[in-house]
């Protein structure tokens, strides 16, 4: 019998004690903790959950954890039950209840495990009292009013467990969380677009309080200046926030801040609260000896009940004790790209930052990636160590933001420690009973290990705030008591050595130049060596991770300071990003490891290749990632890249993944699959032109090298002296775009008219379907109001160029506002192309027929233009021009005649009877499609159709083999063409 079989009938004999002694059960006096006991475990054992860990895990690894109930104001501080795979993420909460609440009608259980698992961030929870079970969606914000009916996406009674079993199997099993069956499940709710997340809703939470206070004060403390106020307000909310939070994870007493509004000044208590927490806490936060600004503020009673009531039920959506630091630092990064200013009135007004606005928004990085830097860079170092070794490790963000790498970096930490100690047990294992790290051991990782430094102040203290957050979970009253009472020192340390606020890329030699000391405020020069010495007196940093800002703006005292200093890898333009890679090379010890998500143009644009060429030279190159777009709302592309601070040696293999044409959603998962992994030898990408870093076979730019220099010319030689041009186009298709009845309906001149391709439904490779279209192509000095009924047709067609416009001549001079001189079309013969990102088609015409602005056209010179048309649609120059458009260090999208003029067209020796022979094979091949194609479009039988279709494949194939023979192709590089 499988598991799944004797879940159902452990299930089922749960059902039928329920039906037997259902009146007992449903008594007021059988309490939550009996049903929990007598069903709700056993019927998740049933499910092949380790309910009570009858592995013998430790608390951090143990697949069910049970939460310690305390109940609040009509609410409990943390669901009954969290589920996950052993030390992963949690899949979902659930919420228990006694059987004598009606689940499927009381609106505040519903209420409950939708705030619990909204705030986590998860996707679905149960509420059950096992008379009853229902699976909720807690992707959209809760409400306390909402029908319990609302979010709901199953309800199941006791007496349907049996009938629903395969249901319930294959969505709250163990064995479905393993197989992808729950993730299949959550695929199937639907997401809401424009939902708020409670990281939006927190933000706007965050912008709302902090408008609050900023005009408060600024209207109350008229003494402050703009710096001053940012300050004071960041502060007083990070101080609230930290401390409701603290409140939640039962560290504080439930209500204390509440408790601030019952009497007198309610600032003036809020502050005895602070000064307290400092006594108790010993973080930067607290600190009012370099805080002179806190204790002289004035602030309204009612600004403070405000935001303090708003974060508590029934008003407040949010639960700290399941709000995730990661979260919280997913909303304060959007928060930091505003700021507060006093306008001419006085008045404080909240503004997104110059240079946020510039770059198009604020982009908290995705947590996957985060932990995929840091395990790839962190993970590796801490290889093979012991804590007293890993304690030597010093990593930094040199563009901390709101801390989501340094996080990310402090949390593996954690966990690399707690493993060790489990599967390295002795007496002096830093560990509680509960297998969790003590606080002393948690604050000693934090001080040896994790560093980081922002230009913006408030920035920094997000930072900490963040990390002391994190330093803090998992504590209660009774362990911080234990820890004051034990080793006579407060809880947090401090973190003002190891965060610090400054310009990364800007050394205090700055100040050796002339420059305005108003300027000096926004620069903020900062010396790492002065900054962090015992870092450097071990020769750096270990490892440098993070997100750099992209694009971002330099005044133009500093921008001459910087390309002085990055001589070496500036080509023509710089972007802020590059100065961020060179420069952690110089904070990078010997050996140290690098990782940073970056623009993608990092990777191919020219302006990158002598970056890219240093790092070649000086690094050893482990991954290059080619990732596309993974910021939500963000078109850029972005990609990773991870290297170690040392000389390459020559048999250096760099992993390769291209996920760019992944979509979003998969590329966490697809990150993880090896089988989207390459590999590439470091010393190839040297050999590539414009040292380009490929994330696809970097065999197929050694074969473009290749080709490039055998017997061949650029297509330039071969095209006349108008070049490659574009079609015309049209100020309004509907204007000037008519078919053969619409000419003879509205009885047009037909001396205006030509006959015109508009794109890719009409040129295919080798042949053209003409279309019943014309074009009304007139001169520059030619009147509309010289063509004959044109005003009737504008009429019909009700084009936005009305027959009174043209009447009056306000359009009459251009038809096309792209003009081409009528000899670009009317040659006897030329190419006409359809060139999109991915590939050339182009076939020859013959009949002067004018094209729009959809395709290109182009006369041929000192060639045959077949034989030129049958080498540009073969494969090989599909391969050629996806490579040609990336070595130009152009984006793919961008199709230019520039980079068509550079594809190597391998000319024909007439000395050489193997030239002449291939040269005529490919006419031959060419000739006999000519003929096919009417035939396939004349045919009017399928049979027929198919068998000339087979004939052209034939034909198609012989032109692509002796274009291979033409450019020398091994069966090996044949091969590579071929399978992309």
């Amino acid at each position: 019998m499988t598991n799944k079989e004797l879940g159902r009938k452990k299930v089922v004999e749960l059902v039928d004690r329920f039906k037997e002694y259902q009146i007992m059960y449903k008594k007021a006096d059988y309490n939550e903790t009996q049903t929990r006991r007598d069903f709700i475990d056993p019927f998740f054992k049933a499910l092949g959950w380790d309910i009570d860990n009858e592995q013998g895990f430790s608390e951090s690894y143990r697949e069910v954890i049970h939460e310690d109930k305390i109940k609040v104001s009509g609410g409990t501080k943390a669901p009954d039950y969290s589920f996950r795979l052993s030390g992963k993420e949690k899949l979902f909460f659930l919420e228990a209840k006694k059987p004598n609440i009606n689940i499927k009608d009381h609106i505040d259980p519903a209420y409950q495990i939708k705030r619990y698992g909204w705030n986590a961030k998860m996707t679905v929870s149960v509420l059950t009292d096992f008379e009853e079970l229902s699976i909720y969606d807690c992707t959209k914000e809760p409400n306390s009013q909402d029908s319990p009916a609302k979010a709901r996406l199953n309800y199941i009674t006791y007496d349907l467990y049996e009938k629903e079993w395969d249901f319930l199997w294959n969505i709250l099993s163990k064995e479905a969380a393993k197989n992808g069956g729950f993730d299949e499940y959550l695929k199937k709710v639907p997401q809401k677009k424009g939902a708020d997340t409670v990281d939006k809703k927190f933000l706007k939470s965050l912008d709302e309080w902090r408008t609050l206070l900023a005009e408060t004060i600024s209207k109350e403390n008229k003494q402050l200046d703009e710096d001053e106020l940012n300050f004071v307000v960041q502060q007083t909310l990070d101080r609230i926030i930290f401390l409701r939070i603290c409140e939640d994870r039962s560290i504080e007493l439930y209500g204390r801040l509440k408790e601030c509004l019952n009497r007198g000044d309610y600032y003036e208590n809020l502050l005895l609260e602070f000064k307290q927490a400092d006594d108790k806490y010993n973080s930067g936060l607290f600190n009012f000896k370099k805080d002179k600004l806190s204790h002289q503020l004035k602030l309204k009673n009612k600004t403070l009940e405000t935001i303090i009531s708003q974060l508590y039920y029934p008003e407040c959506p949010y639960e700290f004790s399941v709000l995730s630091v990661e979260i919280l630092g997913s909303a304060y990064e959007q928060f930091l790209g505003k700021t507060i200013t006093i306008n001419n009135r006085g008045k404080a007004v909240i503004e997104v930052k110059p240079e946020v606005r510039k770059a198009g928004g604020v982009y908290y990085t995705p947590q996957y990636i985060v932990e995929y830097i840091v395990s790839n860079t962190l993970g590796k170092l801490c290889e093979k160590k012991t804590p007293t070794q890993v304690a030597e490790i010093k990593i930094v963000d040199p563009a901390c933001g709101s801390g989501s790498f340094l996080i990310g970096a402090y949390q593996y930490l954690l966990n690399w420690h707690k493993d060790y100690y489990l599967q390295n047990p002795n007496k002096k294992n830093p560990l509680t009973p509960e297998g969790n790290l003590t606080t002393l051991e948690k604050k000693k990782i934090l001080l040896n290990n994790i560093y980081g430094v922002d230009i913006d102040l408030n920035a920094v203290e997000v930072t900490k705030l963040s990390l002391l957050l994190k330093c803090m979970e998992g504590e209660t009253q009774a362990s911080i008591a234990h820890q004051m009472k034990m080793f006579s020192e407060r809880v947090l340390p401090t973190l003002d050595a190891n965060i610090k606020s400054g310009n990364s890329l800007i050394d205090t030699d700055y100040y050796d130049t002339e420059f305005d000391f108003g300027e000096e405020r926004k620069i903020k020069p900062f010396s790492w060596q002065k900054g962090f010495p015992e870092v450097f007196k071990q020769g750096g940093f270990d490892c440098v991770i993070g997100n750099p800002p992209w694009g971002a703006d330099f005044s133009a005292e500093s921008l001459g300071y910087l390309r002085e200093r990055n001589k070496e890898i500036i080509v023509r333009m710089v972007d802020s990003f590059m100065y961020f890679i060179y420069k952690s090379f110089k904070l990078l010890k010997s050996d140290g490891s690098f990782g940073m998500i970056l623009p993608d143009v990092l990777f191919y644009q020219t302006d990158n290749s002598k970056l890219r060429e240093y790092i070649l030279n000086h690094s050893t190159i482990e991954a290059l990632l080619n990732l596309g777009n993974v910021f939500e709302n963000v078109t850029r592309p972005s990609c990773i890249i991870i290297f170690s601070n040392s000389k390459p040696n020559k048999a250096n293999k760099i992993i390769t993944v291209d996920l760019t044409s992944s979509k979003k959603e998969t590329k966490q998962i697809e990150l993880h699959e090896t089988k989207n992994n390459e590999s590439v030898l470091q010393k190839e990408l040297k050999e590539i032109p414009n040292y380009l870093f490929v994330t696809k076979n970097a065999k197929h730019f050694l074969i473009l090298q290749k080709i490039k220099g055998g017997q061949v010319k650029n297509l330039s030689e071969f095209i006349d002296e108008d070049g490659i041009q574009r079609g015309v186009s049209p100020d309004l298709k509907e204007a000037f775009i008519v078919t053969a009845e619409q000419v003879e309906q509205f009885k047009l001149e037909k001396s205006y008219l030509k006959n015109v391709l508009t794109g890719g439904r009409q040129v295919k490779r080798f042949h053209i379907n003409y279309p019943d279209l014309q074009i009304i192509y007139t001169k520059r000095d030619t009147d509309y109001k010289a063509i004959p009924n044109i005003c009737g047709f504008i009429n019909q067609y009700k084009s936005k160029i009305t027959c009174k416009e043209v009447k009056e001549g306000k359009h009459s001079l251009y038809a096309l506002h792209r003009a081409r001189e009528e000899k670009i079309f009317t040659k006897p013969e030329k190419l006409v192309g359809v060139i999109t990102e991915d590939e050339i088609i182009v076939s020859i015409d013959n009949n002067k027929t004018f094209a729009t602005d959809g395709l290109y056209l182009f006369g041929t010179k000192n060639i045959d233009t077949k034989y030129l048309m049958g080498i540009l649609n073969s494969k090989l120059f599909v391969f050629l021009y996806r490579l040609t458009t990336m070595e130009s260090g152009r984006a793919l999208a961008q199709v230019k005649p520039t980079v068509l003029t550079e594809l190597p067209i391998r000319f024909t020796d007439k000395k050489s009877k193997a030239d002449i022979s291939l040269h005529e094979e490919i006419i031959r091949n060419i000739d006999s499609l000519l003929v096919l194609y009417p035939e396939i479009l004349e045919s009017r039988l399928q049979t027929k159709t198919e068998q000339l279709e087979k004939r052209v494949e034939h034909h198609i194939s012989k032109i692509d083999v002796a274009v291979y023979k033409l450019y020398d192709l091994t069966e090996e590089e044949i091969k590579l063409i071929d399978s992309n």
